[in-house]
Parts: C-alpha cells; sequence; structure tokens
C-alpha cells in the first residue's frame, strides 16, 4: 500500500506530552493555565480544498486555537490550495521564504510537493504531514488509520445489504489516486467485502470532487442498469453526494447503501433522511491536537518523539515519527453517542425544520 506502521509501545495524552515537550525549552514552561511562555514560533498551515467542509469548518480554527493554547507567543499563516496543486507549491515557497519555523501541510499531491517539502527542510523548516502522508523528509505525521477507515466502510456496506451480500454487486467509487490515503482506504475495504460481494464496476475520484463521482456513478448506471447496483462503497461524503445525486437524477426508486466518511454536516442529514448508510467521524479535535503539539514541539528545536505512538514509512523516508488515530463508524443509531456527544453538531443543526420527523423516528428529538 506504500504506507507501513511500525508500532512503538508509546502512549502519552498529546496534552501531557505538549507540556513536557514545551518545558524543555529554555527560557519556558507551562504556566499555571497550560500554555506555554517563551520563544514564540511562526507556524505555516496549508489545507488542500475547501470542498471537503472539515478542512475550513473544523480543521483549521481547532489547530489555531491549541497552537495558541499551547503556545501563547506563537503566530499562524493560512493559506488554502483550492485544489491547485501549483498553488499549494507558491504557498509553500512564500512561507519557506517568509519566516516560517514549522510548517503543517495536507498535502494535495504528494509526489507533487515532494520538492516542497524538500526545499523547506533545506530551508530548516520541518514538516508536520497532516491527514495525508506528504513525500520528502517530513518530521512528523498526524492522521487515522486508513485501513480501518476502509474496513468500517466495507463492514457497514455489508451490513447494510444484509441478504444481498450473498451475490450482491456494488460499485466502488475511491478516492482519487494522487493522495496518499488513495490505497489505505482502498485496500481496508477490500479486506472486508473482496470475495463476499461482486465489484460491478470500480471508479477513481478526482480531486475527490462531487461532480466527478456524479459523472462516474452515472456511468455506472447506464452500465450496470439502476436495478443491478445493490450498493456503492463512497470513499468519503463528497463522494456519497455525488452518487446519490445521480441516483436521484436517474429516478432510482430506492437508494441502496452508500458509505461515506469525514461526517460532513449534509452527510449525517442525509443518514438521518435514509438517502446515506453511514459515514466515519474521526476526530477533529484530537488530530488537530497532535499535529499542533507536534508542531510547536518542533518550532522550538525539540523531538517529537513524546508525541508520536508510532512510525510509518513512506514511499521516500522511513521511520516517520507519527499518530495513528481510532476512526468511528456512524450510522443513524450511534448520532447521538457519538458526533452530538462529541459537541461536533447540535440536535438542532442535524434536526432542520423539513427533518423534524425523520429525526423523531431516529430518536435525535425525543
Amino acid at each position: 500500500m506504500g504506507l507501513m506502521s511500525v508500532l512503538r509501545s508509546r502512549a502519552p495524552s498529546v496534552l501531557a506530552a505538549a507540556c513536557a515537550m514545551v518545558m524543555a525549552v529554555s527560557l519556558a514552561g507551562c504556566g499555571e493555565n497550560g500554555t506555554a511562555g517563551g520563544k514564540g514560533v511562526t507556524v505555516g498551515l496549508l489545507m488542500p480544498n475547501r470542498q471537503t467542509p472539515r478542512w475550513e469548518a473544523f480543521d483549521r480554527p481547532l489547530i489555531e486555537k491549541r497552537v495558541k493554547e499551547l503556545c501563547a507567543e506563537c503566530s499562524i499563516r493560512y493559506a488554502n490550495a483550492e485544489n491547485d496543486t501549483t498553488s499549494q507549491q507558491r504557498q509553500m515557497t512564500s512561507m519557506i521564504t517568509g519566516g516560517v519555523d514549522v510548517l503543517i501541510l495536507d498535502v494535495t499531491d504528494p509526489k507533487a510537493l515532494r520538492s516542497s517539502v524538500q526545499s523547506a527542510d533545506r530551508e530548516g523548516v520541518p514538516v508536520v504531514a497532516y491527514d495525508r502522508l506528504a513525500e520528502g523528509p517530513v518530521s512528523g505525521y498526524v492522521t487515522f488509520d486508513g485501513t480501518q477507515v476502509g474496513k468500517l466502510q466495507g463492514q457497514a456496506l455489508l451490513d447494510a445489504l444484509g441478504d444481498k451480500a450473498v451475490g450482491g454487486e456494488i460499485v466502488m467509487m475511491n478516492g482519487d489516486p494522487s493522495s496518499s490515503n488513495y490505497a489505505w482506504f482502498k485496500a481496508g475495504a477490500l479486506s472486508v467485502i473482496q470475495g463476499r460481494v461482486k465489484i460491478g464496476r470500480s471508479y477513481n475520484t478526482l480531486d475527490w470532487r462531487a461532480e466527478s463521482a456524479y459523472d462516474n456513478m452515472s456511468a455506472a448506471i447506464n452500465a450496470l442498469g439502476p436495478d443491478r447496483i445493490d450498493g456503492v462503497l463512497a470513499a468519503n461524503d463528497t463522494i456519497a453526494s455525488g452518487v446519490i445525486s445521480a441516483m436521484k437524477s436517474a429516478q432510482v426508486s430506492s437508494l441502496p447503501p452508500v458509505t461515506g466518511q469525514d461526517a460532513d454536516l449534509d452527510a449525517v442529514r442525509r443518514i438521518v433522511k435514509g438517502e446515506q448508510t453511514m459515514t466515519v467521524y474521526k476526530s477533529f479535535q484530537k488530530e488537530a491536537d497532535s499535529a499542533a503539539a507536534m508542531a510547536v514541539a518542533l518550532g522550538h528545536g525539540e523531538s517529537v518523539d513524546s508525541v508520536a505512538t508510532t512510525t510509518v514509512d513512506s514511499p521516500t523516508t522511513k521511520n516517520v515519527p507519527a499518530v495513528l488515530l481510532t476512526p468511528v463508524g456512524v450510522t443513524v443509531d450511534t448520532i447521538e453517542q457519538t458526533l452530538v456527544k462529541d459537541g461536533v453538531y447540535t440536535v438542532d443543526e442535524i434536526c432542520t425544520p423539513k427533518l423534524r420527523a425523520a429525526c423523531d423516528r431516529a430518536g435525535l428529538t425525543g
């Protein structure tokens, strides 16, 4: 898969680890309020796009907030690539020449950005790969276990298919092959569904765009016929939205099970309506906290070893210190005890007036 975990038995809490690292810096320490004084550093934060809601709605503000909590005198420079790899290259160059001390990079294209990561390394600017593993000499990596993400999707699809899983035919709507997570998710799903159901068609979704997913799903419907598609394994919620739109446009009378990932608000509402079967919730807070702790430590010239719980190998770099977090599958029956309980969304945000009856059936408004 190009991504292998080498487990190490170290799992201190992120907060305790961050405090320990910052305390080690000369003239710095964790104060009574848990923030760090001393030398401030400039953190460059680069996100890949705006079409995936989580980047702007959750990851960016959570990372910015946590960096300031850990290091009151630290500052942040932000850029979004808008799904344009060339733009992200320019943004990295601008941040490096502009004097940032450390970068948190959610890479658009690992291979294309390899030279930019190498440039950062030459200038003494460490890079924390966020959510997707960048190629080149990265200093740390924070993500969720992609194999487990795929397994959650595959098992949820089989569960939803029930008796139709035997001899059933599905469509696989994978992500963008340029993403380092693409093969990870796909392999995890295949490990569960391969040999259990027939894969009638399999597509890659360029840039993870709903429009691309719509076109691919329309092609699958034309090739297989709507009545022969028993389920769709969609790699994330944006892809799921394109899949469901295509089926509605084709006037599919009864939507088959459709998976997802990222717990987008629109996806949660589709789950309540019965249009999408599940999503994969990845605690944005935990991921942001780990990335911020790594960035603050590296910005102060410290190791990330007390934050990292394992190591991974990229195609270019061995033993990258990493945090692999555990994802959680969410269905209509578990929205309240996962997303609502964790404060990701309130019931009022999920249950719009048009969804009140469906929310009542789901037990969300009781």
